[in-house]
């Protein structure tokens, strides 16, 4: 007999938590070697690693939601661009823009004004605007208004701003300016890089929801496949596992449970090297960023490089955990990612994995089945929360309203 089990909504989790070494090398097939790796319980190496940026929509959505309680969380140490061949500290304020090794010294000046004139523009007040209208004037005016060159503007975009592409020149410049104030402000929080990492991986966010979701009667059910989406009168009526169904309103997921309601619109590829020195050039930063804009490798997509190590307790003292990822444009996906493999000096392993990347065929609301996008490229979880928040518009008919949080991050900083 069948059971079934009665729920509103159902979360199935996409697999990007970590994994210890062996278990590691056991997925990509790869040769086990005890020679110093450590003890493999040491070990969190995450499939999909993402930063969080410290004052973006991930950090606003966990403590809201109070999954913080079970979370604990380390400052990435560096964040860096790269350009002509070498990498550079991402300079954020007036005093960096004027050391910087980016630029020239008129060009540096120019920037340090460009600097000072967002940090200082408030949306309210049209005064601090200084004659330049950032709603209704695009991204490549305020550019022009400070005579910025397209060397600056790549790693504007790009490293401060984190777009994938050059299309936000031709659009509004306040959003472009909102972007580069959440950058700021996420750094003035920990003073090194503007982004965090959870202690031993992102496994942890999971595991944070579980236990909140088990205080509010929700349930886990681990290791169970989904054999099939019940549907009747063609909206989602259940999930059968074996001879298990659960009863439910609606289902949250994300494409690899439902082949038949996405499609493909490109690939990418993702290569985690394990290392046994920082990344050359950062200090001996022990967590570290690097974008390579797309323009530096001629390239229409950017090239993103991450690093971990045993500060974040996902790896055995002295070893880094590297991610280098892009988006595939051509037949030879690996050759892509090489500019960013040629940074991190000798590599002791790595591991390249190509996925394809989906989007869903509808918006999910006459089925009530709401699908994700697959993770990007990007080394973190901006472009991520967008897509969540867009589900949850999908979902609930409303948008996600983030002044209810304001008082919670208040408390949160106290």
């Amino acid at each position: 007999m069948t059971q079934r089990r009665h729920c509103d909504s159902l979360f199935f989790l996409v697999e990007i938590k970590g994994k210890n070494e062996r278990e590691f090398q056991m997925k990509f097939k790869a040769p086990s070697t005890d020679e110093g790796y450590g003890r493999g319980r040491d070990w969190n190496v995450d499939l999909i690693p993402k930063f969080l940026m410290a004052n973006g929509l991930l950090v606003k959505l966990l403590i809201h939601t109070g999954v913080t309680r079970y979370l604990e969380f380390k400052s990435v140490e560096g964040s860096y661009v790269y350009k002509s061949g070498k990498i550079s500290k991402v300079p954020i304020d007036q005093q960096e823009a004027l050391s910087s090794d980016l630029m020239g010294i008129f060009e540096k000046r120019r920037f340090r004004n460009f600097l000072v004139w967002v940090q200082n523009m408030k949306e309210d007040d049209p005064k601090t605007w200084e004659g330049f209208d950032p709603f209704n004037n695009n991204m490549s005016a305020l550019y022009n208004k400070f005579s910025l060159d397209k060397n600056t503007q790549d790693f504007t975009g790009h490293a401060l701003a984190l777009y994938r592409d050059d299309d936000y020149i031709s659009q509004s410049a306040i959003t472009t300016i909102r972007r580069i104030k959440l950058y700021s402000d996420s750094l003035a929080r920990y003073g090194k890089s503007p982004y965090l990492y959870p202690m031993y991986g992102l496994g942890e966010l999971p595991q944070g929801f579980a236990r909140l979701s088990a205080i509010y009667g929700g349930t886990y059910m681990l290791d169970k496949p989904i054999d099939e989406i019940v549907m009747k009168d063609g909206k989602v009526a259940g999930v059968r596992s074996g001879d298990e169904v659960a009863q439910c309103k609606q289902v949250f997921c994300d494409p690899t449970y439902v082949p038949e309601r996405v499609k493909k619109v490109g690939q990418v590829i993702r290569c985690i090297c394990l290392l046994d020195h920082p990344i050359p050039s950062t200090g001996d930063a022990l967590s570290t960023q690097i974008i390579i804009p797309q323009k530096q490798v001629n390239r229409n997509s950017d090239i993103y490089v991450s690093l971990v190590s045993h500060t974040h307790q996902v790896a055995a003292k002295g070893w880094f955990i590297a991610m280098v990822s892009t988006t595939v444009e051509t037949k030879y996906p690996e050759q892509e990612i090489q500019p960013g493999l040629d940074l991190l000096g000798p590599i002791r392993q790595k591991f390249v994995s190509i996925s394809d990347y989906m989007e869903p065929t509808d918006d999910g609301c006459e089925s009530q089945i709401f699908i994700s996008r697959s993770y990007d490229a990007t080394t973190h979880f901006e472009t991520t929360c967008l897509d969540v928040l867009d589900i949850f518009k999908r979902a609930t008919g409303e948008e996600f309203d983030f002044n209810k949080v304001k008082q919670e991050l208040g408390d949160e900083d106290q």
